[in-house]
């Protein structure tokens, strides 16, 4: 089956061998969301044929996809054994978070002073549906937004070597991040979309003084939210958690 949705196209496809037109994009996108929303868990084995079918593609556009999600490591492929979706690591988050709160400010900053007008507008829109997939518990497409918002900063830094190194770290925390979705209040959730907007509006500005502050902000969110999230869960099992193999 088909599983476009809503906020999907263009999470975080790139310009020239990525370009969101292409099928591979299109594909290394879908697997992508479905990895962090779990709908492929930690440990599922990624038969390239099942998910030809799953995501209406080709077999050529998968096995670039997940060729790239390798070397982000959101999975693992091996010899003989095939690929398998990542474990969630809890010390992996730390660590990342760690470099994020020291990289992406800087992003934020270089992308006030950096970004195209057309840029600007592609990530101050990137929320403006984001009440409404709230209301509807449209976690795909809140985690959509927040990917493409994310991204797009990154790019707009002109630094392709920052730009490289985050975008993959952001992969990796949304997986955590969407635990936290059940423990958040609505209050709390919108409150962290608003803050996102503030960066976009800092950006918009020109103020790479604001867009630095206000991205430190964004970031400072995430322990609380998370840690309450594996506190729930526990966090022998985010260390561990690998799923059950899946054909």
């Amino acid at each position: 089956m088909s599983v476009n949705g809503p906020g999907t196209g263009g999470v975080i496809a790139d310009a020239g061998e990525w370009s969101p037109e292409l099928q591979k994009a299109r594909a290394y996108e879908q697997i992508l969301l479905d990895i962090i929303l779990g709908e492929l868990p930690p440990g599922a084995r990624l038969d390239e044929q099942s998910l030809t079918r799953r995501y209406q593609t080709g077999l050529a556009g998968v096995r670039d996809a997940l060729g790239r999600l390798a070397l982000e490591g959101m999975v693992v492929r091996r010899a003989r054994a095939g690929t398998t979706v990542s474990p969630l690591d809890l010390v992996d988050l730390r660590e990342g978070y760690e470099a994020r709160a020291l990289i992406e400010p800087h992003c934020a900053a270089m992308a006030a002073r950096n970004a195209t007008d057309e840029e600007i507008a592609q990530i101050a829109s990137t929320f403006d549906d984001a009440e409404r997939a709230d209301a509807e518990q449209d976690r795909r497409a809140l985690i959509a937004m927040d990917q493409r918002f994310h991204a797009l900063i990154a790019r707009a830094s002109r630094n392709t070597a920052l730009a490289r190194i985050l975008i993959p770290l952001q992969h990796k925390a949304a997986r955590f991040w969407v635990y936290s979705m059940g423990t958040t209040t609505q209050e709390e959730r919108l409150a962290d979309i608003c803050l996102h907007r503030a960066v976009a509006q800092r950006i918009a500005a020109r103020d790479a003084e604001g867009a630095r502050a206000g991205m430190i902000l964004v970031l400072g969110t995430m322990p609380q939210t998370v840690k309450r999230s594996l506190t729930s869960w526990g966090e022998d099992d985010a260390q561990s958690a690998s799923g059950a193999p899946t054909g």
